[in-house]
């Protein structure tokens, strides 16, 4: 199987010259001191050493070995603990975390391209520590600050990990099921009593203590609260004492994914610690959980980028068949790169993924503002994170899964056997679109609350500004300019008419919101490819922008078309999708 090698090329180019990173971060305050682009560079380029060297040799032998449940413990696959604690040492799981409790405090844009890394090198190693960064943002944004003190520093160290605990047999996407209950304590703590499915990292050797995040009712109360759960407790002195009445039921057997555990968890009066406010669980878990779905969206486009890789090495060393109209080397058989085919998926898995890593950076940086800027920058970026995190997390992981299923097609009958290694791209990636929320939820979320629910005011402000940046555009053709344009214009109308809609037709919402979020994606994607034609114009390196500008010519003629296709989904309504009676399926 080939190694992964970090795109490092287009991941600068991103942060310097499309979303001048350098300049954002000499204007926030809080962040300015730690990090300029030379330290941005240095960590981007140590980050693609240890995906590569270290991450990447666990992806084979992990699928292989898978995790196992023994007695009472779950045993990760063999290497998993020593790079585990190399990567943690280097301080990548606090990376973006809050220096006051031992992160680094670096800016999102860039944590999530390490993220990419990662996710590229092995999809069941990274969840490790992707769970553990989001139980710590949640448990900093809405714990007590002996909660902070005592379990934050652990986290980002990556001495303890983090894993968050939601669904039920039951109770899966509609929490207002779940059964697990909360009972308060004479000393403030809460007895939790329950079980837990499809628990991602709930349990593993890695670590010397597991924190679980655990959604539960309150004895007598039918609102969910939020509860910290650490495998085994804590001592007033930080170290670890007795086990806590936390254990594994059993491991899920997966499709994919063998090396990540995915556990069943019990609790028997398990000592918890209530994190914000009773019965608003929720809205603290959605501070992980959006922290999730953003970084699954990133699972898909390391996914789509490893695919790539392999699919483009593969098809410019495989011999078979002749180029049409004669080979161009007098050769037989040619390289199968010469073919139309093949070259119109390697186009598509490149030109989507480069696209969707500008999406994931732009995301990172509404997220920086969110967090570091000032009043309205930092509502209007807060607007933006809530629009386009569904986005994010849907259209790169349905992507992102289409890359690697073509990435297979391109190897032939080689992609369906095991040594080639794609085939297990396939199977790590397809849990994406499902976990976290499936896709088709995050485009109700997309459509029914981020778009028509506060009546299309932040997708107009976004669709506002991006037109305002293709104005100032002077390398790209006005025909292109044109072509994003009348659709963003064509999204609008489509969404002014469903939310005119929307009381009158309930359903409506619900069947036509994952051909919406697409055509927004597609339409998206449009503009991003918009803006690195023109950033890319003065590269110093010349094949890098000959490179962007076939990519971006095959976009506009291939695959912005899509949008137009997902629109007219749209607009034929819910009436064909509803009408025929349950009982006739």
């Amino acid at each position: 199987m080939n190694p992964y090698q970090a795109p490092l090329t287009d991941m600068r180019f991103l942060l310097e010259h499309v979303f001048d990173a350098p300049t954002t971060w000499a204007q926030l305050p809080d962040i300015a001191d730690m990090i300029d682009i030379d330290t941005a560079n240095a960590i981007l380029e140590e980050a693609a050493k240890i995906s590569s060297e270290l991450i990447h040799p666990l992806n084979r032998a992990g699928d292989e070995q898978g995790v196992v449940h023994q007695d009472d413990n779950v045993i990760t696959p063999d290497g998993y603990k020593a790079v585990y604690d190399q990567y943690s040492q280097g301080g990548w799981i606090g990376l973006c975390g809050d220096p006051e409790f031992g992160g680094m405090g670096m800016p999102k844009m860039l944590g999530i391209l390490v993220d990419e890394m990662a996710y590229g090198a092995c999809n069941a190693f990274t969840l490790y520590g992707s769970l553990t960064a989001g139980a710590a943002l949640c448990i900093n944004a809405h714990g007590s600050d002996a909660l902070k003190q005592t379990y934050l520093p652990k986290l980002y160290s990556g001495e303890w990990a983090g894993a968050m605990d939601m669904t039920e047999p039951q109770a899966g996407s509609d929490l207002r099921h779940i059964r697990t209950r909360a009972v308060p304590q004479d000393d403030g703590s809460y007895g939790i009593t329950g079980s837990k499915i499809f628990i991602t990292g709930g349990d593993h050797d890695l670590t010397d203590n597991v924190i679980h995040l655990v959604l539960a009712k309150i004895a007598d109360s039918s609102g969910i609260s939020l509860f910290l759960v650490p495998k085994i407790t804590v001592n007033a002195d930080g170290s670890l004492g007795e086990h806590n009445g936390v254990t594994v039921g059993s491991i899920e057997h997966k499709m994919g994914l063998k090396g990540s555990a995915t556990c069943v968890m019990n609790y028997d009066n398990a000592k918890g610690y209530l994190i914000g406010q009773a019965n608003r669980g929720l809205v603290c878990m959605f501070t992980m959980m959006n922290y999730e779905r953003l970084a699954i969206g990133i699972q898909g486009l390391g996914s789509a980028q490893a695919a790539y890789q392999m699919a483009a090495e593969y098809a410019k060393e495989r011999y078979q068949g002749v180029a049409a109209g004669g080979s161009p080397t007098g050769s037989d058989p040619d390289p199968i790169i010469v073919h139309g085919d093949v070259r119109r998926m390697l186009l598509t898995i490149r030109a989507m993924t480069e696209a969707g890593r500008a999406l994931s950076v732009f995301t990172g940086l509404q997220l920086d503002l969110a967090k570091f800027a000032e009043d309205e920058v930092k509502a209007k970026a807060a607007r933006y994170v809530g629009l386009l995190t569904p986005v994010a997390k849907a259209f790169l992981t349905d992507r992102g899964l289409d890359a690697t299923i073509m990435a297979q097609q391109v190897f032939g009958g080689h992609g369906y056997i095991r040594e080639t290694g794609v085939e297990q791209l396939v199977r790590d990636t397809r849990i994406a679109q499902i976990y976290e929320g499936t896709n088709g939820i995050q485009a109700i979320d997309f459509l029914g609350r981020k778009v028509t629910g506060d009546n299309l005011t932040a997708l107009n402000e976004l669709v506002v500004d991006l037109k305002a940046q293709m104005a100032s555009f002077t390398q790209v053709s006005e025909a292109q300019i044109l072509a994003v344009s009348e659709r963003f214009d064509a999204l609008i109308k489509v969404a002014e008419s469903i939310n005119a809609q929307k009381l009158a037709q309930p359903a409506l919402i619900n069947a036509c919101a994952v051909d919406f979020l697409d055509a927004f994606g597609y339409t998206l994607y449009g503009f991003y490819w918009l803006t690195m034609v023109d950033k890319v114009a003065n590269h110093e390196d010349n094949n890098f922008a000959e490179q962007k500008g076939y990519l971006a010519q095959f976009y506009f003629d291939k695959l912005l078309p899509k949008a137009d296709y997902h629109l007219a989904q749209v607009s034929a309504g819910d009436r064909t999708t509803m009408a025929m009676p349950a009982e006739l399926f």
